[in-house]
């Protein structure tokens, strides 16, 4: 869930409260109106969560097997695509791999991002030199409309500024916290003032494949685990969030081998909830 939404669902959830309590007391009415509250969240959090790990948890209860294309096969553990030919499998995993987040020209980046990406072509030298296996890096990206960026980017700055003023409130506000915030707030501002100068932002969605196989599928899932595992470890130089990929978004990024989204978008919601 992003902060966009958080922010939104938390003035609706204080609107309502507010006016549950200032009209209804707390008689049936207030009761209706907690017992609604609480029957929303929940369906937030089953909605938000459905991807990865409400449908899996549902697969894997009833062994149930989804087919995204032909000879092709998601297991009930949602974790990846399974494919047999002639008594071999192959076992296709995923995992998301955001190296560069996208800087506006005039932002000064951190000394910690500059030395990253300096150090960037040595380090991907080691990866390939310790890694046993093909793998591929996927990148797909696309320029964003700069007013829907712009609106974005004021929402964003609306929840942390939501964010900070609830801990300026408390009676012992964290000076670290204050200023955590201050500063992201003054980085957004930056970029919303930034794109009245022309300037265009960039989306991408950064991804790894691999495969893996066996005489078996159970063999086949059980090396791609080591693969994705070994991924993992050796990435962790670049000091990137790797998420590994089930559910719904396996099946869309299976789908960017044929078709790669046609809007941006479309290309937005793609791992919007695991990267």
């Amino acid at each position: 869930m992003d902060e966009e939404t958080i922010f939104y669902i938390s003035v609706t959830f204080l609107i309502s409260a507010i006016g549950i309590f200032g009209l209804g007391g707390f008689g049936s009415l207030a009761i209706a109106g907690i017992l609604f509250i609480i029957f929303t969240w929940i369906m937030i959090l089953i909605i938000n969560y459905a991807d990865f790990l409400v449908f899996p948890l549902v697969t894997r209860i009833f062994k149930l097997r989804t087919i995204p294309a032909k000879n092709y096969y998601i297991p009930p553990a949602q974790s990846c695509i399974i494919k047999n030919v002639n008594g071999i499998y192959y076992a296709v995993g995923y995992i998301t791999a955001n190296v560069y987040n996208y800087v506006f020209s005039a932002e000064r980046p951190d000394t910690d991002d500059i030395e990253m990406l300096s150090g960037g072509p040595e380090k991907w030298e080691r990866i390939i030199m310790n890694v046993r296996f093909p793998f591929k890096y996927h990148l797909i990206t696309a320029a964003e409309d700069i007013q829907q960026y712009r609106e974005d980017l004021e929402a964003r700055r609306g929840a942390i500024e939501f964010q900070l003023s609830k801990e300026m409130m408390v009676s012992n506000p964290s000076q670290m916290a204050i200023d955590d915030f201050q500063r992201r707030i003054n980085v957004l501002q930056a970029r919303i003032d930034k794109l009245s100068t022309g300037e265009r932002p960039i989306n991408s969605i950064m991804y790894i494949e691999t495969t893996a196989f066996g005489v078996s599928e159970k063999a086949a899932i059980d090396s791609l685990e080591d693969q994705v595992h070994q991924l993992q470890t050796v990435f962790n130089s670049f000091n990137l969030s790797i998420s590994r990929v089930v559910g719904r978004e396996l099946y869309l990024l299976f789908k960017f081998n044929y078709v790669v989204p046609p809007t941006v978008q479309a290309m937005k919601k793609v791992l919007h909830e695991q990267s």
